[in-house]
């Protein structure tokens, strides 16, 4: 079988340092998912963290939208916000400076977000770095930096100090549509050079480079808007649940090691019939499923999460070593190494010498006791991960 990696539950929020909800946020329904967790019941701990989510989703979100002035950064608000721009609520818009100060605007397609439409660089001889202390760069959660015709100095100046601050960020091209009407290359090959001089620029300073969308203010359904959007989202959403949901996992990973090692007491010190409720514990299939139901991932449990989380079974099966026993003897050396044929033979000459029987039995015990936990901890770190952004089925 196959077995499928996950990265570490901190680097599926890439940027981390940049959300500043902080696990102070972190709701009191979180309470009872470790509950259900030290009880073995995955479908209430799965409720439990959709309702956290849930109520992280509120926590606001502040987004600053820079650039050089006329660059066209109050035009790609009122885009976002799909609004026109003579309606009351847009932004004023124009060929000559038309935003002095901070405004804030705020859109139905991005509830709790607050966009602000920053004053332009480059409108008086203020350097970058005193801009972005008078904007107050380090309250904001994402920028978005606007730029057209030419990726500027400001532009990779700005760049490289919000890195610097650990801060989310993305460029966007605004004004593709002028550009292709006037560009004598493919609309392919314009695109590529676009995206290669933003490159080229942002390496020269070893600025890593951000998420670039090309786009026109004119059509938000066009070009790499959708793309945006559909980015935005994502990041709103991981903005806002990271550190809650790592502390939450670091939480579930303290609760899951006092339940091994409280196990790891009973194997060692009771009877393994009397404490699994089996009538062989030499059974080492059965004794498995008596540990995968006693952290909540049987095969009932687990098709249930998957149903409630929208995906097919196989989604959380794919990493799970145990399966069944078959699945998790191949997977693992060491449980290979204590059940092979010439130790099952050593085992059967020895049973005239119960302690190195129990002794071998116990290890078994403690082996499987050990990969089912770890198997817990995967299918948990994907919950959390897929409570965030839902699979793509």
């Amino acid at each position: 079988m196959a077995e499928t990696h996950y990265a570490p539950l901190s680097s599926a929020f890439p940027f981390v340092t940049s959300y500043q909800t902080g696990s102070s946020c972190l709701p009191e329904i979180s309470r009872s998912t470790e509950r259900a967790l030290r009880e073995g019941k995955l479908l209430e701990l799965v409720y439990g963290i959709k309702e956290t989510v849930a109520t992280l989703s509120q926590i606001p979100v502040s987004i600053f939208v820079t650039g050089d002035s006329g660059n066209g950064m109050s035009s790609f608000i009122n885009a976002l916000r799909e609004i026109g721009h003579d309606e009351d609520a847009s932004a004023p818009t124009g060929v000559v400076r038309t935003t002095k100060t901070r405004t804030e605007y705020s859109s139905s397609h991005f509830p709790n977000v607050v966009l602000w439409d920053l004053p332009g660089l480059g409108a008086t001889a203020q350097t970058v770095e005193d801009y972005v202390e008078e904007m107050k760069f380090s309250t904001c959660n994402l920028v978005i930096i606007i730029a057209s015709e030419q990726f500027s100095s400001n532009h990779v100046k700005l760049s490289k100090i919000i890195q610097s601050m650990g801060k989310r960020f993305y460029i966007v091209w605004t004004k593709l549509d002028r550009d292709l009407s006037t560009s004598v290359l493919s609309q392919v090959r314009l695109l590529q050079n676009i995206q290669e001089n933003i490159q080229e620029n942002l390496q020269k300073e070893k600025v890593k480079y951000p998420p670039v969308f090309l786009l026109s203010s004119l059509d938000p359904l066009q070009y790499d808007f959708p793309k945006l959007r559909d980015t935005l989202h994502k990041d709103l959403s991981n903005i806002r649940c990271c550190e809650p949901l790592k502390t939450l996992y670091g939480t579930y990973e303290k609760i899951i090691g006092d339940k091994v090692a409280v196990w790891k007491q009973r194997i060692a010190n009771e009877s393994l019939k009397n404490s699994l409720g089996v009538r062989d514990d030499d059974d080492m299939g059965e004794c498995l499923k008596v540990y995968r139901l006693i952290f909540g991932v049987d095969d009932e449990s687990i098709q249930q999460v998957a149903q409630s989380m929208g995906t097919v079974v196989m989604e959380y099966k794919a990493n799970m070593k145990s399966q069944n026993f078959h699945t998790l003897r191949r997977e693992d050396w060491k449980l290979r190494l204590m059940t092979c044929a010439i130790v099952n033979a050593f085992f059967r000459l020895l049973r005239f010498l119960p302690c190195v029987c129990c002794c071998l039995r116990r290890l078994r015990h403690k082996r499987m006791l050990l990969l089912v936990a770890q198997d817990t901890k995967n299918i948990l770190e994907k919950i959390l991960r897929d409570s965030i952004v839902p699979p793509q089925i």
